[in-house]
């Protein structure tokens, strides 16, 4: 089945929230962001912004009815600065006026005083300050401490990862209006409805109920909708409910680049320790974590970096740490792999290292560390179903990779001012939220008495296609014609408690609820078709909108039974509820089951550096991934190609930079960098590993959302070689690697080398 939208985007149809029609009495709101990183608010004058035309009422914390507090994990960011600020751009007042002109005309005529304070930038920086969000977390196995005598060899090293901003089409924004009886509607760009009604239920003081809100769809997300969308979608509620209006708050795009968080910078030092035969003994990590001025989603971030901090081997003494830093820059947030690829950078860099030391391809020990059938993660889950050493194989066959690598060796030895990389980068991501208790959805299905069908779920359609994987679910399951089926939008008032759309589990969560409710709908209508028949409900099936006995066609049709049922009282509406079963944790402990399923696979990568310009290009990514049994492989394949791309730029091009003050400088797409169709690869192949799937994967089709975003760190790997090929004094890890940063790694030497060390002495040394 082709993606059902599909259509709708390309002709302009699809309906986004800036497309929803207003009512003629709607107003708009305009953010006041702080000017200053760190600072005590001395004054706030807002008189003359208040006497500008248009401008109804400017909202401060002071109107607040109920909580200032916005903070899911922890309550420690509240929805607008009361005394103090933390980073540039927090909240302070929200200006509504009769057009978002008018309020943006009024915003430059507030004037706001600060005392001005130390602003930290750097996690490293914050760590020596004792500025954190919360207490370090470890996750340990084995008795790494005492491993390191017994290795052959043993290596250190620091890494440094920058951020990466979401860049989603559509900015973050809201709708909210009044209903009667003091409820509120609320149409919010989100990725957690349920998030949005909690926390809206709690800054005015109303129970939850009173809540609705709605989404029809996102213009990309990526996690930056996950908790990131809350505020924009609470000041709306709160400003539609005092004033009884309509309210709208959409931001710009340079609102949006600089009042929001991204993907967490980490700066890391680790310790390997291998066998003789390149074995990994033991492994150290120790990751600083830029978590900005508030939690937000840091906690849980935390804890999937912790997750996948041996990536895709099998490591008997593991110790792995990390420090949530707080700084000023705006609270940092989810982004699809939400801690993963800080994890999985730092242990491909380590292996990177000690292949560089040993002069051995990384690949060697790769190879000899994957991990495999009833091994154990250092988080205490057993390994089952492993595909590893399958992809490996298959990758080989497909692929012709000793020959490829030979061609790029030979290639190095002909030509001077350009040189070739190659690099391997294996994944394995586990699927699951890692608080279990998120792992639950429910769905709601109605059989309308003409036969047509309407399905609710949690799932929030954002380009990734969860609305036509709903739709396959309902049509295979009930046997009936795509036609038939409407997708309503996700609304807190049909589908309560919902768990974000996050951690690759939109599918196979609302999936799986969906499927409950489609099968018991399909039990009673068999028993009705049995008793219609007179024949056993087990020897009746429904197909192509026909009731078939031992596979052979009957006078009854789905339409017909339908109104059958209908007339004889069958309930024709059902709640399905799922929870997945088998994953627990203990966090106190550090172990336990929390992931349903892991999904493994493998890129190989071919680049060119250009050694005069320090300008390359990505030639060829070879993948053999996991899909499971995918149920949409037009669907899945675009996952994988457009996650690859993405972790490319996070890899290679897309770079934040703050100044001292914690300003962000790559405000702009003249500033920062993403890839176009000239730094995608030129060649991208990405090819499914034969599998029956998985039993507690969505009709046994693998998650595809966040894993194949982790296959785009094998280009940094790659480009590092091109560059150790001209100059093997480059040694350095520090991501994304630029255009700039090549130019420099080919000519400095191990004096510029040492200088350019991460700012403090690893902690390892």
């Amino acid at each position: 089945m082709k993606n059902i939208d599909s259509n709708g985007h390309v002709t302009g149809k699809s309906l986004y929230l800036d497309d929803l029609p207003l009512r003629q009495d709607s107003l708009f709101g305009v953010v006041v962001g702080s000017e200053v990183a760190h600072g005590k608010i001395l004054d706030i004058d807002l008189q003359e912004a208040e006497n500008d035309p248009g401008v109804i009422k400017i909202f401060t914390y002071k109107d607040i009815p109920g909580e200032n507090q916005i903070g899911g994990i922890v309550a420690d960011e509240g929805l607008f600065a009361e005394d103090t600020v933390h980073f540039i751009g927090q909240p302070i007042a929200l200006i509504v006026a009769t057009s978002e002109r008018a309020g943006r005309e009024a915003r430059e005529k507030v004037n706001i005083k600060y005392k001005k304070l130390k602003a930290i930038t750097d996690p490293r920086e914050a760590a020596a300050n004792g500025s954190y969000l919360l207490p370090p977390r470890t996750f340990a196995a084995g008795h790494p401490e005492k491993q390191w005598d017994r290795c052959a060899y043993v290596f250190t090293g620091s890494t440094e990862q920058a951020g990466q901003e979401h860049l989603y089409l559509e900015t973050q924004g809201a709708y909210s209006y009044p209903m009667e009886t003091e409820n509120l509607m609320v149409h919010s760009s989100t990725q957690s409805p349920t998030a949005i009604q909690r926390t809206i239920a709690k800054v005015l003081a109303l129970p939850m109920h009173r809540i609705q809100v709605d989404v029809v769809r996102l213009g990309g997300g990526f996690g930056g909708k996950e908790d990131q969308a809350t505020p924009w979608a609470v000041m709306s509620a709160l400003a539609a409910h005092l004033l009884k209006k309509p309210v709208k708050v959409v931001l710009s795009r340079h609102d949006d680049l600089h009042m929001t968080g991204k993907r967490h910078p980490y700066s890391s030092d680790f310790r390997i320790g291998l066998s003789k035969d390149l074995k990994i003994l033991a492994y150290e990590v120790e990751y600083f974590q830029n978590g900005g001025a508030a939690n937000d989603l840091s906690p849980a971030i935390t804890e999937r970096t912790l997750f996948h901090t041996t990536n895709a081997y099998y490591i008997p003494h593991v110790k792995s740490t990390v420090h949530s830093c707080k700084t000023n820059l705006p609270p940092n947030t989810a982004f699809r792999g939400f801690g993963g690829p800080q994890g999985m950078f730092v242990i491909e860099s380590a292996i990177a290292k000690a292949a560089m030391e040993l002069g051995v391809p990384a690949a060697v020990i790769q190879e000899k560390n994957f991990i495999k059938d009833n091994d154990v993660f250092y988080y205490g889950q057993k390994a089952k179903k492993v595909n590893l050493q399958k992809i490996w194989k298959a990758a080989h066959k497909e692929y012709g990779f000793i020959k490829k690598q030979k061609e790029i060796e030979q290639f190095n030895s002909q030509n001077t001012l350009l040189k070739k990389g190659w690099a391997f980068m294996p994944i394995a991501f586990g699927i699951s939220f890692t608080n279990t208790s998120m792992n639950q959805a429910r769905a709601l299905v109605h059989i309308y008495s003409d036969g047509s069908v309407g399905v609710s779920t949690g799932a929030i359609e954002m380009g990734q296609g969860v609305n036509t994987k709903m739709l396959q679910v309902t049509e295979q399951t009930l046997g009936i014609k795509p036609g038939r089926i409407k997708l309503e939008t996700t609304n807190t008032s049909r589908v309560a408690n919902t768990s974000p759309t996050a951690a690759s589990s939109g599918a196979d969560l609302n999936g799986k609820a969906l499927q409950i409710a489609c099968s018991a709908l399909l039990r009673r209508l068999k028993a009705l078709a049995s008793n219609l028949l007179n024949i056993p409900a087990t020897q009746i099936e429904f197909l192509n909108e026909q009731v078939l006995v031992n596979g052979n066609a009957t006078e009854w049709n789905w339409e017909k039974l339908i109104q059958k049922a209908f007339l004889s009282r069958i309930n024709l509406t059902e709640n399905g509820h799922y929870a997945t079963p088998v994953i627990h944790f203990d966090k106190a402990a550090g172990k336990g089951h929390p992931f349903a399923y892991h999904v493994y696979g493998l890129a190989f990568y071919e680049v060119t550096v250009d050694v005069i310009r320090g300008t390359y290009e990505i030639d060829e990514v070879d993948v053999i991934h996991d899909f499971g049994k995918s149920m949409n492989p037009i669907l899945d394949l675009g996952q994988a190609e457009g996650g690859i791309v993405q972790g490319i730029g996070y890899a290679t091009m897309e770079e934040l930079a703050y100044d001292a003050e914690g300003r962000l400088l790559s405000n702009s797409l003249s500033t920062y960098k993403v890839p176009d169709i000239y730094a995608v690869p030129s060649v991208l192949k990405v090819k499914p590993l034969k599998t029956s799937g998985h039993p507690l994967a969505i009709l046994k089709s693998k998650a595809v959302g966040e894993p194949p975003l982790m296959y785009g760190l094998g280009a940094y790997f790659a480009i590092q070689n091109a560059v150790r090929a001209f100059n093997p004094e480059f040694k350095e890890f520090d991501a994304p690697l630029t255009p700039e940063k090549v130019l420099m790694g080919l000519y400095q030497k191990k004096e510029a080398t040492a200088k350019k060390q991460l700012k403090s002495v690893n902690v390892f040394k």
